[in-house]
């Protein structure tokens, strides 16, 4: 009797994670052939020679950027991605004609944003198509972003310096590693991996908290490496944890670990995605509030941000591949539960509309009162290739 209740309930098991992958596999397509109509409509609406950057609802207006703007590359890799999904030779050529504006940024040096900018589009571009010519462009802009290291403070400074800030670096430069990361381990200059690995041990001394959520900003004296002062920018308080902040660090660990295969920044990872999930703040769709000490919680109307959602959801798939059966399982449910809630009319727009983005309810800088509630290019890139990741890995 036993050994037929153990076999029955392994049965229902088994049973319950076929309908859960038949339904994972049909939110997958289902957004994915959305996005293809719905990127046309964005395409359309904004000149070529610019990016989309937001749509303002109450306006009924797209704000664009050019090529030097922090998210240009969103545009095209999330054009790519849709490609590499549906195989729409449309949206391929969408995608290249982005590109070719976006191209000459490769040499730009003003901040830290080049792996953003230039890896999620031509690194993209380079893994989908193998044009010779995207690889050309991916090692450039690597040789760019390693002008901005600094080796007396071993850190890669982010914004040039000001009146408020003599050496800053925000916890988003994590993203940028995978470009020098990838670049060392496919030929390249080994010094730009050695440049990201220096830097990402210095952000783990310094911009990490007892409870392994994230400061913002860390001023350094760049002569000496020390720290100045530890802020925020875009963040409730100097000591709250801004959400997309805390999903930036989760990331970038991962990224770090998958080229170094270092333990200390996979467990860097599982402890900021232990911060982040057990966070009592954390809604129960597992959808941030834009900070996670945001002063108006747990008021209803307190803004999301479904940007912090979709990087969060991403990176933990990417963490699922890592961990032990029991981990993973956790990492991926969470992961599931995030990307289901996105894929609900709370969040993703309906075809047409939304500008031509994907998603709804994303948040900028609420302090800076900058792209509040809005779609924003990156909440959309990563919400694809979240989608794309667990349907590559789990499906």
């Amino acid at each position: 009797m036993k050994k037929f209740v153990t076999a029955l309930l392994m049965c229902m098991v088994a049973g319950t994670a076929i309908a859960q992958n038949q339904q994972m596999k049909a939110l997958i397509e289902d957004q994915f052939q959305f996005a293809r109509e719905q990127y046309k409509v964005l395409a359309k609406n904004v000149s070529p020679t610019v990016m989309p950057k937001t749509y303002y609802q109450q306006s009924g207006k797209i704000e664009t950027s050019d090529t030097k703007w922090w998210c240009s590359g969103f545009f095209p890799g999330s054009l790519l991605y849709i490609y590499e999904y549906t195989g729409d030779t449309a949206i391929l050529s969408e995608a290249k004609r982005r590109l070719n504006i976006l191209e000459k940024e490769k040499h730009f040096t003003g901040n830290h944003d080049l792996g953003f900018m230039m890896f999620c589009s031509f690194g993209n571009a380079y893994r989908i198509l193998k044009d010779p010519a995207y690889r050309k462009t991916v090692d450039t802009a690597a040789a760019s972003l390693s002008t901005r290291y600094r080796p007396n403070a071993q850190v890669i400074q982010s914004w040039n310096a000001s009146k408020k800030w003599g050496g800053p670096v925000i916890i988003d430069n994590m993203m940028n590693l995978e470009l020098l990361n990838w670049v060392s381990d496919h030929g390249g200059d080994p010094r730009f991996k050695a440049i990201a690995i220096k830097h990402a041990n210095q952000t783990l001394k310094n911009h990490f908290r007892n409870d392994y959520s994230s400061y913002h900003v860390i001023d350094y004296n760049l002569q000496t490496g020390e720290v100045v002062k530890k802020q925020t920018a875009q963040g409730a308080a100097d000591e709250s944890a801004w959400s997309r902040g805390q999903a930036w660090g989760l990331y970038g660990y991962l990224v770090m670990f998958r080229s170094t295969k270092d333990k200390r920044y996979l467990k860097q990872a599982k402890n900021i995605a232990k911060f982040i999930l057990n966070h009592p703040n954390l809604p129960q769709d597992k959808v941030p509030y834009w900070d996670f000490n945001a002063p108006t919680i747990p008021d209803p109307k307190t803004n999301r941000d479904a940007s912090a959602a979709a990087i969060i959801a991403s990176a933990l798939l990417e963490l699922g591949q890592y961990t032990s059966k029991q981990e993973r399982t956790k990492y991926v449910a969470v992961a599931q539960q995030m990307l289901t809630s996105l894929s609900t009319t709370a969040y993703r727009a309906n075809l047409g509309e939304n500008g031509g983005f994907l998603l709804m309810h994303s948040t900028g800088s609420l302090p800076g009162n900058s792209e509040v509630d809005v779609p924003l290019t990156y909440a959309d890139y990563y919400y694809l290739e979240a989608l794309l990741r667990y349907k590559n890995w789990y499906l």
